[in-house]
């Protein structure tokens, strides 16, 4: 494996990163039978660079918690950025991530770098040991139109005791049979 650099997310990788509208991330579990996860994420304002090894996004409710499941059970984690415009780009970061929940100690310390977004489960945190970037002259181009809300107006039109619930009752377990969050059904 190639030795990385000690700061992985230098400037030009943090002005790609502001430019992007969306990202994906990618997670598997240990199991050779269990199931890899890449999901879509781009809710404005959702993703920030720490520092030149870390970076963090909000995790929202919905209908799964493989990501949370998969850190937990190993902790790796890939995040993908692809530029759809005229400048063809691919940017992976790989690392180590953790879960940071409400009653984690870093979590306030965290969520001052995000907006308040209702329906916000977890800030899913990447130490990134390596930034890889690729031609990305596969990606078609795409013109962004805008970001969607749904997502945030249906946490807000149930309420946040409604969410826990929903998050209660989908998101204990992963589709592998991992423990996914465990946050909201403790005792407070």
């Amino acid at each position: 494996m190639p030795k990385q650099s000690s700061s992985p997310i230098g400037p030009k990788e943090r002005a790609f990163i502001a430019k992007q509208e969306m990202f994906f991330v990618a997670t598997a579990p240990l199991a050779a039978d269990g199931l890899v996860n890449l999901s879509p994420k781009g809710v404005d304002g959702t993703f920030a660079v720490l520092d030149s090894q870390t970076v963090a996004y909000l995790d929202l409710w919905g209908s799964g918690i493989e990501t949370t499941a998969h850190i937990r059970e190993n902790g790796r984690l890939c995040i993908l950025f692809c530029s759809f415009d005229e400048s063809p780009n691919s940017l992976r970061l790989h690392g180590r991530g953790d879960i940071v929940e409400p009653d984690h100690l870093d979590f306030q310390s965290l969520a001052a770098y995000f907006p308040e977004t209702p329906g916000t489960r977890a800030i899913i945190r990447l130490h990134v040991t390596r930034a890889e970037h690729s031609c990305g002259f596969g990606v078609p181009r795409y013109t962004f139109v805008g970001h969607r809300s749904q997502l945030q107006d249906i946490a807000t039109k149930m309420g946040p005791e409604a969410i826990a619930d929903v998050t209660r009752k989908k998101n204990t377990i992963s589709i592998d049979g991992l423990p996914g969050t465990d946050f909201w059904s403790r005792p407070k």
